[in-house]
């Protein structure tokens, strides 16, 4: 059986080996679990920012960072691809797993989800349960996690504390913007599950999005930047109606900043996170939703 943890360790491994040239700091706490701080007291690098996504679908992405223009200006793009959709979005790089350890707050992706089953429902969905001695967690926060956070995972993930690599990034830096706008592909089928598409039809996806300024608010911008400008082509086995539905020009959102739905992405609708533009081709069809909006990327460019 494919393990998303066993093909995410591997990448970890490579990082862990070349921190010093990925600009990461390697962390080994009291209990033997392993930290990697990304973008935390960490520089980081456009290469970790990379790994990041990829070590968050478990392995099962390719990812490339390149500069786009926007009308005429140059802006940074994350392209991002999988030929297992559901798995790597929904079972890996959604972070529907939210840490509250003795202060720590944390919002966590990747492959260790599969070991919890963090949501549940979403594995019931995917028919998927991962089984390895190895949990890799891939975290949004702005402190470094520490030996009970390591605790409560392994716990969680039924591992030993030895076991247990956490890769840890604020958002409000370069590889936590790029690991943001690095889910494009993972909103769209996020999407189409809450409206009740079977994202098991789904064989192979490719996206792409802006990589937004390094700022105070790095985090509403990329968010922004999905839903006005990422873009993302979806090959799928089933048709359906519900892909008109999917993009973010047809939300009761459209003209508003994510800064106006709320600091707590958890109680956003969950309806408002969508990509700018979708692409799918299905059924021997191929057809185009929604819109790019270049005019809210510029504005933040003077």
């Amino acid at each position: 059986m494919l393990s998303v943890n066993e093909r995410a360790y591997q990448i970890v491994e490579d990082l862990i080996e070349f921190a010093e040239d990925y600009c990461v700091d390697v962390i080994e706490l009291r209990n033997g679990a392993t930290v990697i701080d990304c973008g935390i007291n960490a520089k980081g690098s456009y290469d970790a920012g990379m790994f990041f996504i990829q070590i968050s679908m478990g392995g099962l992405a390719g990812v490339n960072v390149q500069l786009e223009d926007v009308r005429d200006v140059s802006i940074p793009f994350v392209y991002v691809y999988t030929d297992y959709p559901a798995l790597a979005c929904l079972g890996c790089q959604m972070a529907g797993w939210k840490i509250e350890v003795d202060g720590f707050k944390g919002y966590a992706s990747g492959p260790a989800r599969a070991l919890a089953l963090k949501p549940k429902k979403i594995f019931d969905t995917l028919g998927y349960e991962d089984d390895t001695e190895y949990a890799v967690v891939t975290m949004e926060s702005d402190r470094i996690p520490n030996e009970d956070v390591a605790e409560f995972v392994a716990y969680e993930c039924d591992v030993d504390t030895s076991e247990v690599y956490m890769l840890v990034t604020k958002p409000n830096s370069l590889v936590g913007a790029i690991q943001i706008v690095g889910r494009v592909v993972e909103v769209a089928l996020f999407k189409l599950n809450l409206l009740g598409y079977d994202v098991n039809m789904i064989q192979n996806a490719m996206g792409k999005c802006p990589i937004p300024p390094i700022c105070e608010k790095t985090h509403v911008i990329a968010n922004d930047f999905i839903a006005y400008y990422g873009s993302v082509h979806l090959l799928a086995k089933q048709d359906s109606d519900l892909f008109e539905s999917v993009t973010f020009d047809k939300t009761a959102y459209y003209g508003k900043s994510f800064e106006e739905m709320g600091e707590d992405f958890y109680k956003i609708d969950p309806s408002a996170f969508s990509p700018a533009q979708l692409v799918v081709n299905a059924e021997n069809v191929c057809r185009v939703f929604g819109k790019k909006n270049p005019d809210f990327v510029l504005k933040h460019y003077s």
